[in-house]
């Protein structure tokens, strides 16, 4: 069990820290930091998270935790400063949220599957924030792949949605061909417009599958480097460099490479 008396105390030591380093005399690089000049750190710790989850590095992910809590508390701090809000005002309105979109576990209201949670918590959310269409509310600073996948998720929770899979193959393999066709004429507002159509089928098919497109996709970065450094390897074992290295032997390296399991 957690020892809650610990977690309060610890939680407000750091809350006293954050404080101590905006204060006067505290730490010049803290005192200087604004809500706009933490966002590529906070970006950055976030993606740091992601990276250890994904790698299975539970004492990484435990520090990563830490600093992305850290943020949280300066831009609470910040906030504070200029009479906003403050870390009370937001603990405050995360417990209100979690009680009031989860009626069936601190309400009357039967339990739901998963599908249906979903549907009840978006509806919830709709109605608090009110909002003119369902779609809003998606941040458009979102990664694309991620925000297209949110954004057919909320559409397909009101029911504009394919019945299953099938019609989206279907739907791929049309816009190939539609973007094959603009290809041809070279005009680059339509190449341009295609790809984006084809890309945003793609991330529809993660989304009936179950899988996170912009996971997958930065996986698949990861494969492509590390398999491309296996190449820079080889050749370099060759003394020859990859600068002078032909398409074709890079190829046969990289079939290899990909055969290998």
């Amino acid at each position: 069990m957690v020892d809650k008396e610990q977690v309060i105390n610890l939680f407000l030591e750091l809350i006293d820290i954050v404080e101590r380093l905006r204060a006067p005399d505290g730490c010049p690089w803290d005192k200087e930091q604004t809500h706009e000049s933490l966002l590529p750190y906070f970006l950055e710790e976030t993606y740091e998270v992601i990276e250890s989850v994904e790698s299975n590095d539970w004492k990484t992910l435990k520090e990563e935790l830490g600093d992305v809590l850290l943020h949280i508390l300066l831009q609470a701090q910040i906030a504070k400063e200029s009479n906003k809000f403050d870390i009370l005002d937001t603990l405050n309105g995360i417990n209100k949220k979690l009680i009031n979109r989860h009626p069936h576990v601190f309400g009357n209201k039967d339990k739901d599957n998963t599908s249906e949670v979903k549907k009840d918590w978006e509806l919830q959310k709709h109605i608090e924030k009110r909002r003119e269409s369902r779609l809003d509310g998606v941040p458009k600073t979102l990664p694309s792949l991620t925000r297209a996948q949110r954004l057919q998720e909320k559409a397909s929770l009101v029911g504009f949605d394919w019945d299953n899979i099938e019609p989206v193959w279907d739907k791929l393999y049309e816009e190939i061909e539609e973007l094959k066709q603009a290809n041809a004429t070279g005009r680059k507002v339509e190449i341009e417009e295609e790809i984006g159509d084809v890309l945003f089928t793609v991330v529809n098919i993660s989304r009936f599958l179950g899988i996170p497109a912009e996971d997958m996709l930065r996986k698949s970065n990861e494969k492509f480097i590390q398999r491309f450094k296996n190449i820079e390897k080889e050749l370099k074992l060759k003394g020859i460099p990859i600068e002078k290295a032909t398409s074709k032997q890079m190829n046969i390296i990289w079939d290899r490479i990909k055969n290998y399991k």
